[in-house]
Parts: C-alpha cells; structure tokens; sequence
C-alpha cells in the first residue's frame, strides 16, 4: 500500500509520500525502482502535486489521462473544479485504459477504484473513489499509513512552523510503523495564494 500526507500550514503547502511497492507478501523498494508515488500536472493556475492511493497500475494511467485533457478542462484549483475534472476523467478511464469500474453490487455509483490528494496554491484535496471531493483545512492523510500519519501530524501541528514540518512527521510515523510504507520520502512544497 502507501501513505500520502497533505498539509497546509503558514502560507505553505506540501505534499510527501513514501516510495515503497508491495506485491502481496512481496516488497519492492526504492533501491530496486524509483516508485514515485507523485506526479505533477500543471493547469491553467499553476503546477499541482497529486499523490495516490491503489493498484500501482493507477499511477501512468491516470497521470497520462489527465495531462491528456485540454488544459482547459484540467483544473483543480477549488472543489468544485477538481469534481468537474475528475468526473471527465472518469469516461476516459473507462473508454481508453479500461477502468473495471465496478466495487460492490448495490454501489450508488461507478467508481473509480483509487484515492487521490493534491496539493496546489489553492489548498489541499482528496478525491474519492465515487469522486467525492473534500477541501481540507490543515491536513489529511490516506493509504495504509494513514492512520499513523493522522496522528503524527495532530500532535506535530501546534509547534510546527510550516506544512514541510508537519508532513515530514506524518511520513516519519508512517514509515516507522506501517508495515506497508517505508523511506525515502518523496516530498513538495508550494507557496499558499494568499
């Protein structure tokens, strides 16, 4: 699995993510392949960072289908504008990568089977599996480390300085205690619009 931390904190954004692959009982880490778990997309606002949560397959595909989109169409720089992109991303997922969209038999929607934060000048967000979409105020977390993370960063907030601190200590806690995340961190900062 993973852990992904997003926080924003003192003008400051920032996005980490471990770098370690599992398959089942298997472990792939950094010093066999590069496992980033952030990829950047830049849209008509400026650069976003996005990390994600799922099946490794999950990262070139949506990567590549979202910098297929016009630039027009590849906004995230509020929650109804992440909603609007990932909602036309979901067809392209299906049509020209074929996403199983299917979870559960009696789901209210198509899923899209993966989790999804993103860290920008605008905030921080995460997008759901049926595209639910949440602004978060301070920070979030999500992978198998989450938890771990969570709780790092709830006690690193009210003596952190920036969101670098704050994240730094998410995925320090994820990494020593999840058995499905591990160092190094990959990590991005951008400057908050004020």
């Amino acid at each position: 699995m993973t852990t992904i931390a997003v926080v924003k904190k003192a003008g400051q954004v920032a996005i980490a993510a471990d770098t370690l692959v599992t398959f089942g009982d298997t472990r792939l880490s950094r010093r066999y392949e590069a496992n980033s778990k952030l990829f950047r997309v830049d849209t008509p606002a400026g650069p976003s960072w996005l990390g994600m949560a799922g099946t490794v397959a999950h990262f070139p595909v949506v990567r590549k289908a979202l910098n297929a989109l016009p630039p027009e169409q590849r906004l995230l720089c509020s929650k109804d504008a992440v909603f609007d992109t990932f909602t036309r991303l979901h067809p392209l997922l299906k049509e020209n990568f074929f996403l199983q969209t299917k979870e559960e038999e009696h789901d209210p929607y198509e899923s899209s089977q993966f989790t999804v934060l993103i860290a920008n000048a605008s905030g921080i967000f995460g997008v759901y599996s049926y595209r639910e979409v949440f602004e978060f105020e301070e920070f979030w977390a999500i992978g198998s480390g989450r938890a771990f993370a969570l709780g790092a960063m709830h006690a690193a907030w009210p003596r952190a300085r920036s969101a670098r601190e704050v994240a730094v200590a998410a995925l320090e806690s994820a990494c020593e205690f999840d058995k499905n995340s591990a160092a190094p961190v990959e990590l991005q900062t951008l400057k908050l619009k004020a």
